[in-house]
């Protein structure tokens, strides 16, 4: 789907909406579909696309900006080497020769080897680099790893828009050109457990440099737009702080229903002590819901069946899951059932070396739980509340 709509004077959102994809890399679920923005942004002298559109619309892309009459392009400002944004460039190109491809070093690198875009139609800018339009100016801020090195970001001086690529994005489908926080925030939240909160402590010296600007709008490269930007870079800033919430995070699978006795025992103990319960059956629950509960609870207990002496291939999925998002979680712990005997623990423990936590004492029952696992699982509620009890939140 195609859209022009002015989101400022001289500048137009010229992106497009994916409201049916459903998966992302492959891997990341999409309930909600996408959107690939793009914006011209037209001085009195030159003309600038701000980040292009996956390469399945770059058709759609080039419609959009012959339907606003776009005739010259001398610059395409890329962001993100990532193809959801930049692989509609070569496409852009074509259609405009003059135009020079507006990015940092290492973009120009990637892009090089990622799109085979001749080193000749590159332009490079360095950090706090101005690019006059003529009554527009444009300012390149470096933002490595949000959510890759090569990361730049663009502030437009005049309107006070920031052009922010994947930073204070979501994946979210809608007609709406603007974000409304009570919708937008989950979506949000999602979108960044699943893509910025591996680089947490990056990602708040990212937020110092945006703290430099007077921002009055948000334009990102995913979901709508935010014209209350304080709601987004609030939110930001408490997801990516190291504040936790009193909240335990329970991902589960069950194979003949032994874990999931263990799994509703544990539940109720830790409702009953006022800890806040997130869990979820792996086996029908989305990856992308149990990325988001993990953004600011203080506890993961990961419930597993054994298959073949280790952990359910599910549940080591979530493992390493966890382990790549590397949330601000401080404990975790395993419970589960087996049969005749296994690794799961270890298997488990070498699977989240990249999670700083204290791992606390196992619960294993062998087959059915017995009174004394369902002890066992009381003496963990215990000391989950006292873990959060010592930090504060509980």
């Amino acid at each position: 789907m195609t859209v022009n709509r002015e989101i400022g004077p001289g500048v137009f959102s010229v992106g497009v909406i994916d409201w049916d994809r459903r998966l992302f890399d492959e891997l990341i679920p999409l309930p909600d579909g996408t959107s690939y923005n793009a914006y011209i942004v037209r001085g009195d002298e030159k003309n600038a696309l701000i980040d292009s559109a996956d390469p399945p619309f770059a058709e759609a892309l080039l419609e959009n900006l012959t339907e606003l009459g776009i005739d010259r392009l001398d610059y395409v400002v890329a962001h993100h080497a990532e193809q959801d944004h930049s692989g509609s460039i070569p496409a852009v190109l074509e259609r405009f020769p003059g135009a020079k491809v507006v990015c940092t070093p290492r973009c120009r690198e990637l892009l090089s080897i990622l799109l085979d875009i001749p080193e000749e139609r590159f332009m490079t800018v360095e950090e706090r680099s101005t690019l006059s339009l003529g009554g527009k100016t444009l300012e390149f801020l470096y933002t490595p790893w949000v959510h890759w090195p090569e990361t730049m970001v663009t502030y437009l001086r005049e309107e006070k828009i920031l052009f922010s690529c994947d930073f204070f994005g979501s994946h979210y489908a809608t007609s709406d050109l603007f974000a409304d926080p009570k919708i937008i925030y989950e979506p949000a939240k999602r979108y960044y457990a699943e893509i910025m909160m591996p680089f947490r402590a990056i990602i708040r010296k990212n937020l110092e440099v945006v703290d430099s600007l007077e921002i009055k709008m948000i334009a990102p490269s995913h979901g709508p737009l935010h014209d209350d930007p304080s709601f987004i870079l609030e939110a930001y800033r408490d997801w990516s702080s190291e504040e936790v919430k009193n909240e335990v995070v329970i991902p589960f699978v069950s194979m003949h229903g032994s874990t999931r006795l263990m799994v509703d025992h544990l539940t109720d103990g830790l409702i009953a002590r006022g800890i806040g319960v997130r869990r979820f059956d792996i086996a029908v629950s989305d990856v992308g819901k149990i990325a988001e509960a993990l953004v600011d609870a203080a506890t993961l207990v990961l419930g597993t069946s054994t298959v073949l002496g280790g952990p359910h291939p599910n549940a080591a999925h979530v493992a390493f899951l966890a382990n790549a998002l590397r949330p601000k979680t401080r404990f975790a712990s395993i419970i589960g059932s087996y049969g005749w005997g296994g690794k799961t623990v270890k298997a488990i423990q070498e699977a989240i070396p990249l999670l700083k936590v204290e791992v606390m004492e196992p619960v294993l029952a062998k087959g059915l739980p017995t009174a004394q696992d369902y002890k066992a699982l009381d003496r963990l509620a215990d000391e989950i509340l006292k873990r959060h009890q010592e930090l504060g939140i509980a």
